[in-house]
């Protein structure tokens, strides 16, 4: 075996696991989401209420992300993988014996203070293993990981919280989380890192390894495209279901189904655009092409569902999601190129964080539209968001010219 070949294979060896840890930490964040029909119908909480603690996970994401890539630009991947899962799992099983909402929600948030450890790591290994050419697509595999976590959440939480309870629903993101720190600790490899270049005569550091916020506002931009692209995606993802079921009248398993079918589809849609970007040479064209379909999607999906279209509205959740998450995996990778080997971690925290401050809010704020304007004009409001980003989205000279700094 050629070293060239040995190291693809080693590539895709890490891929492997870190999809599979960041699908376990997904499901602890993502699980939440499917428990608002139990706390909605069952337990009289009202749809605001039930999507703030869904929200909770998230929340916790929000207040780590960036300290998790700063460890991860100076500890290395594999030891935040391993601790993150680990104190994951373990906030997960408190989860299952919490005694009220209020203690459930406490340990929602500090497990997603734990999660955000897979993200940025997870990140850094598809760019440090992976070649320019190979990055959309390896990285669109390791976007499967959001929608693959939320396809598992959303077939086995609604079952087990209906049959067990929710404590027992809890207990699979705490026994996979578990499973996949192990993982981690043994199959991980840090990616190499480029040695420092050393500095000029004047003293001065070389632009490529300095603060790459500095000098331009390309990764601001995309930072505020991803945080407008993530309300549809995370309005689906929260009311799709309760959608479905209350809205809709389907059964509880037959919209289990369509969900994780959502999600499925999204997570092959993320490798399609992927290997497109690689294709292309751009990341940024793509992200513009999925903001204009997002925003149609979206008006579409509210327009069949003010007009009774039941099939019609089915189809276009199916047709809506699969759009809605396109865009991640363009804009990671878009961010670790251009932040370089010493700030990708910070830079993709930055990335995450602004996403999930803005999934945070989707919960409680669209559960309020939902409620004052019902679902065909929230949904229909959520176009706004991507119409938005259009004009925010650099140009392709601009990304050309920072890669290759």
């Amino acid at each position: 075996m050629t070293a060239r070949n040995s190291t693809s294979a080693r590539a895709w060896r890490m891929l492997a696991i870190g999809t599979a840890a960041h699908t376990a930490s997904t499901v602890f964040v993502a699980a939440p989401a499917f428990l608002i029909p139990l706390l909605h119908s069952e337990r009289g909480l009202s749809l605001a209420q039930a999507g703030l603690l869904a929200a909770a996970p998230t929340l916790g994401l929000v207040l780590t992300l960036i300290a998790w890539g700063a460890l991860v630009d100076r500890l290395g991947e594999r030891w935040a993988m391993t601790a993150g899962l680990t104190l994951t799992a373990l906030a997960a099983g408190a989860a299952v014996l919490a005694p009220g909402y209020g203690t459930l929600g406490l340990f929602l948030v500090l497990g997603g203070m734990a999660a955000g450890s897979t993200n940025s790591a997870t990140g850094r290994v598809v760019v440090g293993w992976f070649p320019p050419d190979r990055r959309g697509l390896a990285m669109g595999v390791r976007q499967m990981s959001q929608p693959l976590g939320t396809t598992v959440a959303a077939l086995t939480i609604p079952g087990l919280a209906a049959s067990f309870g929710i404590g027992a629903a809890l207990m699979l993101p705490a026994i996979s989380c578990a499973v996949f720190a192990v993982a981690c600790w043994l199959g991980i490899e840090n990616p190499p890192r480029p040695a420092a270049r050393p500095a000029r005569a004047s003293g001065a550091v070389p632009a490529a390894s300095g603060n790459p916020y500095r000098g331009s506002w390309f990764l601001w931009r995309i930072h505020a495209v991803s945080v407008l692209l993530v309300i549809p995606q995370y309005t689906l993802s929260t009311f799709g279901l309760v959608w479905l079921i209350s809205g809709r009248g389907w059964p509880d398993l037959a919209a289990g189904v369509l969900v994780g079918a959502a999600q499925f589809l999204g997570a092959l849609g993320r490798i399609a655009v992927g290997h497109l970007s690689d294709r292309l040479g751009s990341r940024v064209r793509p992200i513009r092409w999925v903001s204009v379909a997002a925003g149609a999607a979206m008006l579409a999906l509210g327009g069949a569902d003010w007009a009774d279209w039941g099939a019609a509205a089915a189809v276009l959740l199916l047709v809506a999601t699969t759009i809605s998450v396109a865009d991640n995996g363009l804009a990671f990778t878009s961010v670790a190129e251009v932040a370089g080997p010493g700030w990708s971690g910070r830079a993709l925290g930055v990335q995450n964080t602004g996403q999930f401050i803005a999934a945070a809010a989707v919960g409680p704020v669209v559960g309020l539209l939902i409620g004052a304007l019902g679902y065909p004009l929230a949904f229909a409001l959520t176009a706004l968001a991507p119409a938005a980003a259009l004009p925010l989205i650099p140009a392709d000279a601009e990304e050309r010219r920072l890669r290759a700094r």
